[in-house]
């Protein structure tokens, strides 16, 4: 921080202003507001969740109340009202703050109570993104990446400026919050934000096209059992230019997606099965930090949770402590993989490739096939549900 121009101190030139309290837009203000109002919330009687810092539960006997904020986005439910007013009471009396009623919309996800679900969509935010390059009234398609590029790619000379390739393909990373079924598509746009050529363009253009034909897809809170499940998949060196490899895993609550993940890796991996075993590493990871999540809500989940990989040699590997002998240049972080099935955390199971879910987040598919992952992802529109 420096002085501003024309009102310098010549006596103490490198002072600052000691700010009373902070300023709004500031990079501090956010992290001053978080502070401020939680040490309230504590002294309510809330505490911080152990898996999820922003989330905050009440509990009190029977009574759960769960709070939920971003930034000044606040998101509150229980299953006490008469509670749950008296603290929004408080809320009111100590902040400046506005009670919306039952949520509606929530940072931009609309969210609609049916009768006995929910579903979550963002159809206006796809809506605005086409209309920003004028793509609103554009012909639509059902698949949002191509399993084999045309020999000729259609000059854009608009989608292929820095400016605007960054700008949409960051606005598509947040679409992916309700639409999983685009996560693999952006994950790729993505790794060409600094040079994308025209190629990149034609990729943006179709994944563009595709959510124009399905603007009222969207993601269902659905009722059912509280088990946790999880799919694992790896793509081994499918990046033609660079053979990295990509992986990607989702995990179901019932039979409600709550999870999923699209990375591609930094490094090569040199055997397929090395690289599926650091895609069970990382999705061991992510199930066993839901699995502590579920404890603030009081959902105990005491069977091993089911980890789903068609990838023999990988369960084998897992399984098996003899087989490390010929997998040494694995790192030694990734092996707690093991530990876990050791300690009936989670239990890893075959499946065949045809009922992999997680392949829809590793690679390019023919419509067919990703039609079937995308119903099994529970995706669908918004009538159908």
């Amino acid at each position: 921080m420096a002085q501003p121009r024309g009102f310098i101190d010549n006596e103490f030139p490198e002072h600052v202003c000691h700010l009373r309290k902070s300023i709004y837009g500031l990079r501090q203000a956010p992290r001053q507001w978080y502070t401020t109002f939680t040490k309230y919330l504590i002294q309510l009687g809330f505490h911080y969740s152990t898996a999820d810092p922003p989330l905050l539960t009440f509990k009190q006997d029977s009574t759960l109340l769960f709070l939920l904020v971003y930034v000044d986005d606040i998101l509150v439910t229980g299953n006490n009202e008469a509670l749950l007013s008296n603290m929004l009471s408080k809320l009111h009396s100590k902040f400046n703050m506005k009670n919306l009623g039952l949520a509606h919309h929530f940072l931009g996800i609309k969210i609609q109570k049916l009768q006995d679900k929910y579903f979550l969509s963002q159809s206006a935010y796809a809506t605005s993104i086409l209309n920003s390059v004028n793509l609103l009234h554009c012909n639509p398609l059902t698949n949002p990446s191509c399993t084999k590029l045309p020999d000729q790619v259609p000059n854009d000379s608009n989608l292929s400026a820095n400016e605007t390739y960054k700008r949409v393909t960051g606005s598509l990373q947040y679409l992916t919050l309700t639409r999983p079924d685009i996560a693999h598509a952006v994950n790729v746009l993505s790794q060409h934000l600094h040079e994308p050529s025209q190629t990149h363009a034609y990729l943006l253009k179709r994944l563009l096209r595709y959510i124009k034909g399905t603007l009222s897809f969207g993601l269902p809170i659905l009722p059912g059992s509280l088990n946790l499940s999880t799919y694992s998949d790896a793509d081994w060196a499918g990046d033609p230019v660079t053979r990295k490899s990509t992986m990607g895993h989702c995990t179901f609550l019932g039979s409600t997606l709550v999870s999923w993940t699209v990375k591609k890796q930094t490094t090569v991996a040199r055997l397929s099965t090395e690289f599926e075993y650091w895609a069970l590493a990382a999705a061991t990871a992510d199930t066993i930090w839901l699995k502590r999540l579920l404890t603030d809500f009081s959902i105990q989940h005491s069977q091993p949770i089911e980890l789903f990989c068609d990838n023999t040699s990988a369960i084998a590997l897992a399984h098996n402590p003899v087989y490390h002998a010929r997998t040494k240049h694995i790192e030694i972080d990734h092996r707690f993989v093991r530990d876990h099935i050791q300690n009936q955390v989670i239990r890893l199971t075959p499946i065949d490739t045809l009922h992999q879910i997680a392949d829809i987040f590793t690679k390019p598919l023919p419509t067919a096939r990703f039609k079937d992952l995308r119903s099994k992802l529970t995706i669908q529109d918004e009538s159908s549900v």
